[in-house]
């Protein structure tokens, strides 16, 4: 379409809409995101002329660079996404069961959560740990809780998440010692470690050493699973913690691919060639409320994340430019008030991340927010997932809103305020100098006090929470509850190992462990050697806190 006749349609427009609003006035509110970008009404051809929209080179087609449109030629016709749900309580036993639950129910991905002594590199018997063992996750101290946990699962045919950060190659090291004694091919295992430690320094908090040797130990993941596993995802670039803050999707969008960019620029440092480890990188990001907004943030990832692969770091590989995502519905967005209602925002919150485009997908319970998911939650939260696929029709489709002018708009919008951020970031000379210097600490503490404040002065809404209250008496809802006797049973359970263990070897692997670290080696062999012996998650980390030190945040902002 011509520009003048565009400029034209856009004139009929106005006009019409400024003879309606005087009939019927807006309301007096801001029509914004979630995350206070102002939108318009409607969208016209005028929208994408005005940002110069090219078709060829900004969207293309699915499958082909730069991926706005997804990775897959026909998306969800060939594959559907990969469905997981966070799994992981109690005892490994007890995990277990839940695995099995949902592998029988259709689950075709496994998503683990560890408990808060894990996530910092703690045994279940430490005086640190007291009252938080298997509380937030499943508790595993050692290789035999590794193997407790996936028995009977096969390893080679499903694929696994972990979500850990901190002390992430100490578990990764336990299962790949635990699926080479199932005698699975290196080729075979496959699934995603979390692995992301900048992420801990921005947004959530659980990390053990500084940052600098923080970071090494991410490339040594990468570097050992490029060498010996090509079907594991060393390192989940994650956006979802950041968001989880209180950053706004722009934000999370940038700091995210930040994130990522500072892993491949320190891998092509260690001598990797760009092309062998990038095809293993993967992203995990939020879906929040915002429809529209979501879907423009994932299809603007793709594109900007396509961009820089092949301009920026010059890779060759088709495989390098793609980014594969892994989505969770917002944890942020669960109320506590009426909390059947969070049934309603995960069904649109995870229609959005399958419009947008994810490979793999987990909804959240509707009791998350008061405790950790009950069977009957998490079913429902998983069934969520089955009729959207089997039932609404919108896997037939590849993008389906591609094309749409808001769309459109909103995808361009947000990839160049993205690029604004990433742009500052590199001024400051990358992620790392950035997270020294509080940068993104700081503008996500602005971004969720001025949100907060939104909701204070009801200009933005949470349905049960500041309109729409029920003055109904509440009903009981029945949660999961873990109590202190699984600490103890953990506790027994590791003074047998090491009652039994040969401690000898032991000390010898932990010896080594520290020699290779004080000789900045790779740390990954030393460490799975170190687990195979059934040293524990707390006596590897020890060993790298004597020589790492452990970090402390100034707190400034």
């Amino acid at each position: 379409m011509s520009e003048s006749k565009n400029s034209k349609l856009r004139a009929e427009w106005e006009k019409r809409r400024e003879a309606v609003e005087k009939k019927v006035p807006p309301r007096n509110v801001r029509f914004t995101t979630l995350s206070d970008m102002e939108v318009p009404l409607l969208g016209t051809p005028d929208d994408l002329e005005k940002i110069g929209f090219d078709y060829e080179r900004d969207l293309g087609f699915p499958g082909e660079y730069p991926y706005t449109r997804g990775v897959q030629h026909n998306m969800y016709r060939g594959k559907l996404w990969t469905m997981r749900q966070f799994a992981g309580f109690s005892s490994p036993e007890e995990t277990n069961k839940r695995f099995k639950l949902l592998l029988e129910q259709g689950q075709t991905g496994l998503s683990t959560a560890f408990d808060m002594p894990t996530l910092m590199g703690y045994d279940c018997d430490s005086p640190k740990g007291k009252g938080e063992v298997g509380k937030c996750g499943v508790s595993v101290s050692s290789l035999q809780d590794m193997e407790d946990l996936f028995k009977g699962i096969p390893l080679g045919e499903v694929t696994t998440s972990m979500t850990i950060n901190g002390p992430a190659i100490v578990i990764l090291a336990m299962y790949y010692a635990m699926a080479e004694k199932q005698g699975i091919p290196k080729e075979k295992v496959r699934g995603t470690l979390q692995n992301d430690i900048l992420k801990e320094y921005i947004a959530q908090k659980e990390w053990l050493f500084p940052i600098a040797p923080a970071v090494k130990l991410v490339i040594d993941t990468i570097e050992y699973g490029t060498q010996h596993y090509p079907n594991w995802n060393t390192v989940s670039i994650s956006g979802y913690h950041i968001r989880e803050a209180g950053a706004t999707a722009v934000q999370e969008l940038a700091f995210t691919l930040a994130d990522g960019m500072a892993y491949v620029e320190e891998s092509i440092k260690r001598g990797m060639p760009v092309d062998e480890f990038a095809p293993r990188l993967s992203f995990f990001f939020d879906v929040h409320n915002d429809f529209f907004e979501e879907i423009a943030k994932f299809r603007a990832a793709r594109r900007i994340w396509a961009r820089m692969m092949k301009d920026r770091y010059k890779a060759k590989s088709q495989k390098s430019w793609m980014l594969r995502t892994h989505a969770q519905t917002a944890g942020v967005s669960l109320t506590a008030q009426q909390p059947v209602n969070n049934v309603v925002r995960v069904a649109v919150q995870a229609l959005a991340g399958v419009l947008g485009g994810v490979n793999s997908l987990h909804t959240n319970s509707m009791d998350e927010t008061l405790a950790l998911p009950t069977d009957e939650s998490v079913l429902v939260a998983l069934r969520t997932q089955q009729i959207l696929a089997e039932e609404s029709g919108i896997a037939n489709y590849a993008d389906p809103l591609g094309g749409s002018y808001l769309v459109e708009a909103l995808t361009n919008k947000v990839e160049a305020e993205a690029l604004e951020y990433i742009k500052k970031i590199d001024e400051m000379g990358g992620m790392v100098k950035a997270v020294e210097n509080g940068y993104p600490q700081a503008e996500i503490a602005n971004s969720a006090y001025h949100f907060q404040r939104q909701l204070e002065k009801k200009e933005k809404v949470m349905v049960g929470v500041n309109r729409y209250q029920s003055e109904e008496k509440k009903r009981a809802m029945e949660t999961l509850y873990i109590d202190r006797s699984v600490e103890k049973r953990q506790s027994d359970k590791l003074a047998a190992l090491r009652a039994k263990r040969d401690n000898v070897a032991v000390n010898k692997c932990l010896a080594q462990l520290k020699t290779d670290a004080e000789a900045n080696k790779n740390l990954m062999p030393p460490i799975i050697e170190a687990v195979k012996a059934y040293a524990t998650l707390q006596e590897v980390c020890d060993t790298l806190r004597g020589f790492y030190g452990e970090y402390r945040e100034d707190g400034k902002f």
